[in-house]
């Protein structure tokens, strides 16, 4: 479960009814682990332009959005 927001997406989101949000307490906390993400191998890739375009297009996180695709 992620717990952290970007300010952004806050702000885009401003009325967030947090009432079927499961409360944090003492108890969640004793259970909690931190994980820590796996580092990512930079690697040099080849794709078409208007793949880029399109994707780029779509906003931020286009990296992000590769990675996602093929690890279906």
């Amino acid at each position: 479960m992620t717990l952290a927001i970007s300010k952004k997406r806050l702000e885009e989101h401003e009325e967030i009814d947090g009432s079927d949000m499961p409360q944090i307490d003492d108890a969640f906390w004793a259970h909690a682990e931190l994980r820590l993400p796996k580092p990512k191998k930079e690697i040099y890739l080849r794709i078409d332009q208007d793949i880029l375009d399109q994707l780029k297009a779509e906003g931020p996180g286009y990296q992000t959005r590769i990675n996602a695709t093929l690890r279906v």
